[in-house]
């Protein structure tokens, strides 16, 4: 939704700097030594523009101008137009994608933050053995007998990951380096599991389930550094949370096979087909959809309708369309939840009332039609 968003804003850019390129066009030659006439360039300007915007809206433009320099000024702004447009199509399919994968990078980089701690702690070992004097306080290198810890450092499925896709704190392991010092390391919880003599294997789990769970995923200084990483952390904090803690679980496990990290989804490949074609198909039936909404809202001005909500109705047209084993009631849920948390106050009841028709009167046409274990008579 965001992507087709973000497309339909930069077709609303081109659409204008198409225009500025006909300005252009018929701009006076400052440099020309040759008197230019104003007006006359004024007026040639004007009506190239009002071809452009006619082609904009209807596809072609017809006149009866036989003036060379604004036919071609026109063509050449259709051509500039429809070129800068494949651009951004391609940039934003692609920038979506790159977005749901750095998704991936997030929860690697969250479990590497076991290994800056581990590493922090042997540091810490490291400066007391040098030290003539026993140091006071808990003895953190209990932590680096960590069975959950060390099963999944030691993991071959996790350093393939990590040195694959180049995952690295860099120069913000200062950050967690603060946040060992000032609040791991105050934290009562694991003191206590410090403290312990011979923690048990729940044990082990239990405390990273609580340092993940009340300090990496709560402390504010991380979820600064986060939101810098990625600007759509809060939406994403969720999936990358349940990744870890699934990963987690799987690794407090005994098993005599070597677990592997988890991928995206349970079938990313297939999902990642889904984003491209619901991508792809909302924009190239854009039309189609547009006519479809405009129909179904004869007491409301289709101009009027936001344009997140028009762009979340016509990508649930587009899902009742095209996949064919996903029910229609479980798309006008999804929309409707997306309508609550990205659009207005009022979208709910608008995305509901207006999806719930058309997927009757789309059904009852034969437009909409469902196969699959589960699925009849298109519900």
């Amino acid at each position: 939704m965001q992507t087709i968003y973000a497309y339909m804003q930069a077709e609303g850019s081109d659409y204008l700097l198409a225009l500025d390129q006909i300005g252009e066009d018929f701009a006076p030659d400052l440099n020309s030594m040759e008197v230019q006439d104003r007006k006359l360039l004024e007026g040639k300007k004007q009506i190239a523009q009002l071809l452009f915007k006619e082609w904009y809206e209807t596809g072609q433009f017809e006149t009866d101008e036989t003036d060379k320099d604004i036919i071609d000024s026109v063509n050449r702004a259709v051509v500039s137009y429809q070129n800068q447009l494949r651009k951004d199509y391609k940039h934003y399919g692609n920038q979506m994608m790159s977005a749901v994968e750095r998704i991936y990078d997030h929860y690697l980089g969250t479990l590497q933050i076991l290994e800056v701690i581990n590493s922090l702690v042997e540091e810490e070992e490291e400066k007391k053995e040098k030290r003539f004097t026993a140091a006071k306080g808990p003895d953190v290198k209990r932590f680096l007998n960590n069975r959950v810890v060390q099963r999944i450092l030691s993991n071959k499925s996790y350093q393939q990951h990590i040195i694959r896709r180049n995952i690295s704190w860099g120069s913000d392991i200062s950050e967690i380096r603060l946040v060992y010092k000032n609040i791991l390391k105050q934290d009562e919880t694991f003191l206590n599991y410090l403290a312990l003599p011979e923690p048990t294997l729940e044990e082990d789990l239990e405390v990273v389930k609580h340092i993940f769970k009340n300090i990496i995923f709560k402390e504010k200084n991380l979820q600064s550094l986060f939101e810098e990483q990625d600007l759509n952390w809060v939406e994403n904090k969720s999936i990358v949370k349940s990744l870890v803690n699934k990963t987690i679980k799987v690794f407090g496990e005994e098993t005599e096979e070597e677990p592997v990290l988890l991928d995206l989804s349970a079938n990313w490949e297939d999902d990642k087909a889904f984003f491209e074609e619901l991508y792809h198909q909302t924009i190239q039936e854009d039309d189609k959809y547009e006519a479809l909404i405009s129909a179904s809202v004869k007491n409301w001005d289709v101009e009027r309708v936001a344009l997140l909500d028009k762009i979340i109705l016509k990508m649930a047209l587009c899902e009742m369309h095209i996949f064919r084993s996903i029910p229609v009631k479980v798309t006008i849920n999804e929309y409707i939840e997306i309508s609550k948390l990205y659009s207005t106050p009022k979208s709910k009841q608008f995305v509901n009332g207006v999806l719930d028709k058309m997927a009757q009167e789309l059904a009852a046409k034969g437009d909409i039609r469902k196969s699959g274990r589960g699925l009849i008579d298109n519900k």
